[in-house]
């Protein structure tokens, strides 16, 4: 069974940094594509980032230049480096990724970007 478990999200002033973990299980994490999506208050639910098995790289127009997307294989694990937060930003956070035609989510964090 596919498991993803997002962490790191919080309170954070414009202009701070935050770095988000996806912890992945019951998936060969190495040899799949990486998700990072965002949904703000209502607002559809958008792709913020996304890396490759063999890390190639995708950004949003909005985040390119302040965060960045990156996988450890060694422990199942990606990243989301965000900085120069803004609070356009505010959204739950959440990893994605597919299998046998098949998407898989985790449940999210929330990050907050305000004074």
């Amino acid at each position: 069974q596919v498991q993803l478990e997002e962490s790191g999200g919080g309170l954070v002033q414009p202009g701070g940094s935050l770095r988000l973990s996806c912890a992945a299980s019951g998936i060969s994490f190495s040899t799949h594509t990486l998700g990072w999506y965002r949904q703000a208050p209502g607002k559809q639910r958008e792709l913020v980032a996304r890396i490759t098995s063999d890390e190639r790289t995708t950004y949003a127009d909005s985040v390119k230049g302040r965060f960045t997307i990156s996988r450890d294989n060694a422990k199942s694990t990606g990243y989301l480096q965000m900085r120069s937060l803004e609070p356009e930003d505010t959204a739950v956070y959440y990893c994605n990724t597919q299998r046998c035609g098949m998407t898989y989510w985790g449940k999210g964090t929330l990050v907050t970007v305000s004074s």
